[in-house]
């Protein structure tokens, strides 16, 4: 095929809002921050039309695949606002492979989905610089991706995020594990904020403060209010699959996003068995007192909308709660005995007793 000159007064589609070329710019400016997270099993070269992973280098003979997807939320509204976006990567990253971890999964490679209305590839490129920090804490290949420049689809300056992640758990080793019983303890892991749900009533809360995101954060001195709101979701991988390797204490996980502990502890449970937490047990940030307060919120309301200071919930025997907690807290954990499974009557639930601290 010849080079032709564009005829006279011909549409171009740099003219219709599309940069080619802005768009094979980022991909050379991300190359080295997804190499940045190879690992064994994964090719760390970007453009191809498909990321390749090899299960055998990565030491799975048998392995069962899990995969999961999600995104940001709402969340996305304050990076807009504020102007940071150097974060909300790792919440994305963080939303998929906390998923996959509660299956017993190892994440092996992660893919993203970057959309919006004009690239500009230094907020582009700030986004994307998360997403491989997130799958370095993650353990997991940024393998590939799409970046989609679509004029007319979104405000200036606003993107939407999708995550992709693949994992792998041997044969037999799925989670959750037969024999979860009555007596069983309920160990809690520490988030580190709001996470990534509940951002829909968090932006109306923030309204009714009459605060903006530049002021001073009530509840976490020296920060902006956006800059404590944009805290990342926290990334248990690691120290799960430490956890896990160490012994068949743990049998089931539940990672605590909407629906708070009421919604996500019974996806794990058998029927016939209930979750009983006690609430004095929970230390939840200083973030959620100032929610609470804001919005006039009652505590049942809280469990149900946000994670309450706990963003994961381990179910192990009773007699290797212990040494399954030191593991957690080598990890880098910070572990909270907050229950214990008891029997249920008809469909599994979670019952409170104690007072929610916030």
């Amino acid at each position: 095929m010849t080079d032709t000159p564009n005829k006279p007064g011909g549409m171009t589609y740099a003219e219709a809002g599309v940069d080619i070329a802005a768009g094979n710019a980022l991909v050379k400016a991300i190359g080295p921050l997804a190499k940045a997270t190879a690992r064994p099993g994964s090719e760390p070269g970007l453009g191809g039309f498909g990321g390749l992973f090899d299960l055998k280098a990565a030491g799975y003979d048998d392995p069962i695949l899990v995969a999961a997807n999600d995104g940001v939320g709402t969340k996305l509204k304050l990076a807009f606002a504020t102007g940071r976006h150097d974060t909300v990567g790792i919440d994305l990253v963080a939303m998929c492979v906390n998923d996959l971890v509660v299956q017993g999964a190892e994440p092996l490679f992660f893919l993203d989905y970057f959309a919006t209305g004009k690239l500009e590839p230094g907020t582009a490129e700030r986004v994307i610089a998360g997403i491989s920090d997130g799958c370095r804490q993650a353990g997991a290949a940024l393998i590939g991706g799409e970046t989609a420049e679509m004029p007319g689809m979104y405000p200036d300056g606003e993107y939407d995020l999708a995550g992709f992640a693949v994992g792998a758990v041997a044969r037999g080793q799925l989670l959750p594990r037969p024999g979860i019983a009555a007596g069983d303890v309920i160990l809690g892991l520490a988030s580190d904020g709001v996470h990534s749900n509940g951002f829909s009533l968090v932006r109306r809360l923030v309204e009714r403060s009459g605060l903006g995101y530049d002021d001073p954060a009530p509840f976490q001195p020296g920060l902006s209010l956006g800059t404590a709101l944009l805290t990342p979701t926290r990334i248990y991988v690691k120290s799960l699959l430490a956890a896990l390797k160490a012994g068949g204490g743990i049998k089931a996980l539940a990672h605590i996003t909407g629906g708070g502990l009421t919604e996500n502890l019974p996806r794990v449970l058998p029927e016939g068995l209930d979750a009983a937490i006690e609430l004095d047990a929970l230390t939840p940030p200083p973030v959620f007192g100032w929610l609470a307060k804001t919005g006039a919120i009652s505590a049942e309301e809280m469990l149900l909308t946000f994670n309450c200071g706990i963003g994961m919930a381990v179910i192990v025997a009773p007699d290797e709660a212990e040494e399954i907690s030191a593991v957690l807290r080598q990890g880098g954990e910070r572990v909270l005995k907050i229950g214990e499974i008891v029997p249920g009557i008809g469909e599994s639930g979670v019952f409170y007793s104690g007072e929610l601290r916030v």
